[in-house]
């Protein structure tokens, strides 16, 4: 049996990842593709901690939040009943809203990018995505999307930390984007149109 291709979705908050990603299951499964939608933090132990924290139900430290990031992403990769691994090696191909390029862009400037990038290598090395899908949008429009979406922000929706997050995101893609396949989406287009461009990649590397 064939492994599955993990396909990795990331961007800024607002940026449509979880909308997209949802589609492209829906799109891949009329394909008679076996699919697995995941998202990080996951809805595991660790990962509904971390969801209390940046929700400001728990009270935290930066350094904490990274650490907890990727104790929970090494859960996903690895736990016998849940991991992505074992859903990649059963032949099903798997979706994540978010990986360590997340690590890299929200855990910087309290942690450096070279601290954090060594501290996922482990999870680099037990599974490297075969496409990321960074779909990029300007922070004035995210924070549009995010009021018309949400009674509150999150503790990273300030335009100050998503600029910085966009800037995070682009110097981590130069540094080590073409280890893992990074494309990069034009987000500021309609649904369909960002969806287009999306497939495309996604067919492309289906093909190969």
């Amino acid at each position: 049996m064939a492994r599955g291709k993990f396909i990795v979705f990331e961007g800024v908050d607002g940026s449509g990842k979880t909308t997209i990603s949802r589609m492209l299951q829906d799109k891949m499964e009329e394909n008679k593709l076996a699919i697995h939608h995941t998202c990080e933090p996951t809805r595991n132990p660790v990962g509904a901690l971390i969801r209390k924290i940046i929700t400001r139900q728990v009270a935290t430290n930066e350094q904490t939040i990274g650490a907890l990031f990727l104790a929970d992403r090494l859960d996903h990769i690895q736990h016998p009943e849940y991991g992505m691994l074992q859903y990649l090696e059963n032949g099903e191909h798997v979706i994540s809203d978010r990986y360590y390029y997340s690590s890299y862009a929200y855990h910087v400037p309290h942690l450096s990018l070279d601290w954090v990038i060594n501290a996922n290598k482990l999870c680099a090395d037990l599974l490297r995505p075969d496409l990321v899908l960074f779909l990029d949008i300007p922070v004035e429009e995210t924070l549009r999307r995010i009021a018309d979406n949400r009674d509150s922000n999150d503790l990273f929706e300030t335009e100050e930390r998503l600029t910085q997050v966009r800037n995070n995101y682009k110097e981590a893609i130069e540094k080590e984007g073409t280890k893992d396949n990074v494309q990069i989406i034009n987000a500021t287009g309609t649904i369909d149109e960002v969806f287009a461009a999306v497939w495309k990649k996604v067919s492309e590397l289906l093909s190969k």
